[in-house]
């Protein structure tokens, strides 16, 4: 993959908070190869508040500038808000009209060339062993309107610094943040189908199996056959109550 420019912004952002980061964690960088060049989705699982900033480390060792889909709630903070939106991340606002703007912004970021950092299950994952839940269909979606491809990619590492859903992290001893990317998910057959619900289900199930593979690389175990739905998971916690 050719190096991308990155803006004085993200820039900025990079120089204050890398040192730290190299400081406080150690690297293990799989899969770096696996990166195109021109314009493609990344979508990773999710374990910790944390791993955006760790996730992002990666991509810059690598010279691809971080750019995520970001809820809106973090973008919209008074000041630390402001300042990530000019590192050009696309706020999502969930469940509104303007949800669709995030999409659009999406495609028109990997048309122009650039790459997309998707988190398909739009939150961090409930899975009792962390492992990745079933996905949404916006990575899928973005891949299948544009043509480009999809990177998967697993991380591991940020929940032993910062739990999930956590508030104090855990810095010491140093823990390794682990990244394993993988080759693009194959999505050819499904191309040429009708952009509808079955067929994004198929392409999504794809993406979330494989990087579901990759995790279990970097943990040395077998992940489970079948990702839980977030709804699924709501359940077993209220003991099998709907």
């Amino acid at each position: 993959m050719q190096p991308r420019p990155m803006s004085l912004a993200l820039r900025g952002f990079i120089t204050a908070l890398r040192p730290s980061v190299k400081t406080l964690t150690k690297q293990d960088w799989r899969g770096a190869e696996n990166l195109p060049d021109g314009g493609f989705v990344l979508a990773a699982n999710h374990v910790s508040h944390l791993d955006p900033l760790t996730f992002a480390h990666f991509c810059v060792d690598h010279h691809l500038p971080p750019r995520y889909l970001a809820k809106a709630s973090i973008l919209d903070l008074p000041v630390l808000g402001r300042l990530i939106q000019t590192t050009q991340q696309i706020p999502v606002y969930r469940g509104t009209a303007t949800a669709a703007e995030a999409f659009s912004a999406a495609v028109e970021a990997v048309e122009e060339g650039g790459a997309v950092i998707i988190y398909p299950e739009g939150t961090i994952t409930r899975d009792p062993d962390l492992w990745p839940m079933a996905g949404k269909t916006g990575a899928a979606r973005v891949a299948l309107t544009t043509g480009c491809p999809v990177v998967p990619v697993a991380q591991w590492g940020p929940q032993e610094v910062l739990a999930p859903y956590a508030a104090i992290p855990h810095l010491l001893p140093r823990k390794t943040m682990h990244v394993n990317v993988g080759p693009p998910v194959d999505l050819d057959d499904l191309r040429d189908r009708p952009l509808d619900a079955e067929t994004l289900a198929l392409a999504t199930t794809r993406i979330m199996d494989t990087i579901a593979a990759l995790l279990g690389e970097i943990r040395g175990e077998t992940p489970p056959p079948e990702r839980l739905t977030l709804r699924q998971i709501k359940q077993r916690e209220k003991g099998g109550k709907a």
